[in-house]
């Protein structure tokens, strides 16, 4: 399963042609897809209008909801932050790791566009749904 990030969503929600965005666009109705809890608050509560909200409210809903965090993955997730910080990589927001943390303890694939989930990739073995992500 593929868990969309909402730096992806954003990007799709708004129309702009990303690599990212577009991949999403060709695995929706194709791939099992998944958002997180977090993932669905900072994406809805950048919409001005309430149809807009609505709309993305009932397509995010329409997927699997993952809960990204909670005790044990609040745990790992520290753990994760401070084995990158001993590597000299210091992530910029502590959502980020807790999604990331929640990807690899479930193995699922991380669908981003933000460069803080680099390190988690490249370190601590979470996939991405894009190669060369």
């Amino acid at each position: 399963m593929i868990l969309v990030d909402s730096s992806v969503w954003i990007d799709y929600f708004r129309g702009t042609a990303t690599p990212q965005a577009e991949k999403l666009d060709s695995l929706l109705g194709t791939e099992p897809i998944a958002t997180g809890d977090l993932v669905l608050t900072e994406v809805l509560r950048g919409f001005v209008s309430d149809r807009d909200f609505n709309q993305a409210k009932k397509l995010l809903t329409s997927l699997v909801v993952v809960d990204l965090a909670g005790r044990d993955i609040a745990i790992q997730a520290a753990r994760n932050f401070r084995a990158l910080r001993v590597l000299g990589v210091t992530v910029r927001k502590t959502i980020d790791t807790l999604i990331a943390t929640r990807c690899i303890e479930s193995r699922l694939t991380l669908l981003y566009s933000d460069r803080d989930f680099d390190p988690f990739v490249q370190h601590l073995g979470l996939r991405s749904a894009l190669p060369g992500s």
